[in-house]
C-alpha cells in the first residue's frame, strides 16, 4: 500500500474548497503519503479536472457515472472499486454532511478505521498520526493511525485552500464498476437554506458577538462591523434565539474560521465555540466578566461593559 486517495467533493458543476484544503492537510506528512490521487466520482466529472489540478496531487482520477447529482450508493461503491484496485495507504474525506453519509459505510464495508474530524496530520517514524477534538472540543487527542488503508475526515475550515497549480497533474479514467445503476436513492431537488449567503470562513477580520449582548439589535454590530471593515460573525446563543442565521455561527456546530483578527464582543468562550475560532493569527475579546474562558485563548483582552465600549465606537440609536 502506497500513496493517498483524496476524495474529492464537488456541487453543481464546481469543486468544494474543502478539497484543496486536505491537500493542504496532507502536507504535513510530507513524502510519507505521496503519491496523491485525487478522485472525482459523478456524471461529468471529467469537465472538472482542471478544478481539481491542485498543487501537491500526483494523478487525477476521473470515475463517470449516471448519477448527475451526489449519491451516497453510486459514490460509495465506486470508491470501494477504485480503493481495490489503488491500494492506497490512507483515504482522505472532508469532514462534511456529503461525506459522512458515505465514510462510515465504506469503513464498515471494507473493514477499515475511520477517524473523523481530524484538525492535523503528520508523519512521526512512518507512522501516521493525526489531532482530532474529544469532550466537546475541551481536548485535542492525538491518535497514531492503525491497520492497511485507514479513512479519515477533515475539518472544512481548519487549514488555508491549496491554489491554482502551474504545473498539469496526470489524469486517468476509472472504471466505475461497483456503482450500482439500480440506486434505492433518486435526487429530488436542492432547497435553499439560509438566505444570508455570507462565508465567514473567508473573512480576514472578524466581528464576533455573542450571548452579552443581551436583547440589543444584532443590526447595530453589523454597523460596526462595516464600519472598521470586519465581517459579523455570532455565536450559537444568538442562532438559536433566532437573533441571527446559521451561516455567521462560529463553533464546533458552525463553522471553523481562521482570520487574522477575530474580535469577540460577549462572547465568554465555550468549548465549542472556542474549537472553532482558536487558530485566528490575533483573538481581541471584550467581556465583563475575567474569569470568561475566552481569555484563556486572547492575545488581547479587554475587561468592561461591552455596551460601553460599543456606544464609543457607535452611538446607540435614539
Amino acid at each position: 500500500m502506497a500513496g493517498t486517495l483524496v476524495i474529492a467533493e464537488h456541487r453543481r458543476g464546481e469543486l468544494r474548497q474543502v478539497t484543496a484544503e486536505m491537500l493542504t492537510a496532507l502536507r504535513g506528512a510530507g513524502e510519507a503519503l505521496a503519491p496523491t490521487k485525487i478522485l472525482l466520482v459523478g456524471a461529468g466529472v471529467t469537465a472538472l479536472a482542471d478544478q481539481a489540478d491542485i498543487p501537491g496531487v500526483d494523478e487525477i482520477l476521473l470515475c463517470e457515472t449516471s448519477a448527475e447529482h451526489f449519491d451516497p450508493w453510486s459514490v460509495e461503491n465506486a470508491i470501494a472499486a477504485v480503493i481495490a484496485a489503488e491500494q492506497p495507504r490512507l483515504i482522505a474525506f472532508g469532514h462534511t454532511v456529503d461525506a459522512m453519509s458515505v465514510a462510515p459505510a465504506l469503513a464498515a464495508k471494507l473493514g477499515r478505521e475511520l477517524t473523523t474530524d481530524v484538525t492535523a496530520l503528520r508523519d512521526e517514524d512512518g507512522a501516521i498520526v493525526v489531532e482530532r477534538p474529544i469532550y466537546g472540543g475541551r481536548l485535542f487527542a492525538e491518535l497514531e493511525l492503525p491497520g492497511e488503508g485507514p479513512i479519515v475526515t477533515i475539518r472544512p475550515g481548519q487549514f488555508d485552500a491549496a491554489g491554482a497549480s502551474a504545473a498539469r497533474a496526470g489524469r486517468r479514467v476509472v472504471d466505475p464498476q461497483g456503482a450500482a445503476e439500480s440506486s434505492p436513492i433518486c435526487h429530488v431537488e436542492f432547497l435553499e437554506g439560509d438566505t444570508d449567503q455570507i462565508d465567514i470562513t473567508t473573512a480576514d477580520f472578524l466581528l464576533a458577538v455573542g450571548r452579552g449582548i443581551g436583547d440589543e439589535d444584532l443590526d447595530r454590530y453589523a454597523d460596526l462591523a462595516g464600519e472598521i471593515g470586519a465581517t459579523l460573525a455570532v455565536s450559537r446563543p444568538l442562532v438559536d434565539s433566532g437573533q441571527a442565521t446559521g451561516a455567521r455561527q462560529v463553533g464546533q456546530s458552525g463553522k471553523t474560521v481562521k482570520p487574522r483578527v477575530y474580535l469577540a464582543l460577549g462572547i465568554s468562550g465555550a468549548p465549542q465555540h472556542l474549537a472553532g475560532m482558536r487558530d485566528a493569527d490575533c483573538i481581541i475579546a471584550v467581556n465583563q466578566d475575567p474569569d470568561a474562558p475566552i481569555f484563556g485563548v486572547a492575545h488581547y483582552g479587554v475587561v468592561g461593559d461591552l455596551h460601553e465600549i460599543v456606544d464609543e465606537l457607535v452611538p446607540a440609536p435614539d
